[in-house]
């Protein structure tokens, strides 16, 4: 891993409220990122996992403490920087792909880059390039409907790519495929967090996904119960 920290927290609390009182979602994390780290956040349901990812991709903000991305405070970002930090610095998979149905899977990979503005020589070249990143080029004039749920899950780690992101952030990416599609998936983006230094963070409690990472953040009731360090062989 790179001595480069791309995210730091600090006392970070996240509170919603519930009829007339609170739940505490995350209370008092404390956890920092490297460049190219390949971490699983675990936890059972409800134990604030998804909570995380969203104030780290800056769909959600802090309800006290603070969550530097890149150097930048999620809970001091305007809706415009957080958007543009997204368009540019931030990947996301999901487990349900979140695919345009009507689009090709040139055009859902493609979509990204519009929403930058490049021009059309340049998005080609980085569209076929991520397609080929995970095996789809054959793929690129297909629509979602003809896809397996293994190549959609694909073009979703495509679309994320494309703009070689400082982060990626997957929330329980493999929930939704068998075991071999689901190693296929975790092994492809092993390759990319290793060619593009690319720092990656899994909401997980798949054991498939947990035997790929080389952290593990264990999360219980909104804390950190665990912070291990894997070393591969």
């Amino acid at each position: 891993m790179d001595n480069e920290t791309v995210i730091k927290i600090e006392g970070l609390k996240k509170h919603f409220r519930m009829g007339a009182g609170q739940f505490t979602a995350l209370n008092g994390i404390d956890l920092s990122f490297g460049k190219g780290e390949f971490t699983g956040i675990i936890g059972p349901s409800g134990s604030g996992k998804t909570t995380l990812l969203n104030i780290i991709g800056t769909l959600d903000a802090p309800s006290e403490g603070h969550a530097l991305i890149l150097g930048r405070s999620v809970g001091q970002l305007s809706p415009p920087e957080s958007a543009s930090l997204r368009k540019t610095q931030l990947g996301f998979i999901f487990q349900t792909y979140n695919l345009f149905h009507v689009y090709t899977v040139f055009e859902n990979v493609e979509f990204p880059l519009l929403l930058q503005g490049l021009d059309q020589a340049k998005r080609r070249k980085m569209v076929l390039d991520a397609l080929e990143w995970v095996g789809l080029s054959d793929k690129a004039a297909s629509r979602p409907a003809q896809l397996s749920g293994g190549e959609s899950q694909r073009v979703a780690i495509a679309r994320a790519m494309v703009k070689r992101p400082a982060v990626v952030l997957a929330d329980e990416p493999t929930a939704n495929l068998d075991a071999a599609n689901s190693h296929n998936i975790l092994q492809t983006m092993v390759k990319l967090n290793e060619e593009l230094r690319t720092t990656f963070l899994f909401a997980t409690h798949d054991e498939k996904v947990i035997g790929y990472v080389r952290r593990k953040i264990f999360l219980l009731d909104g804390r950190v119960a665990r912070d291990e360090t894997i070393v591969k062989n």
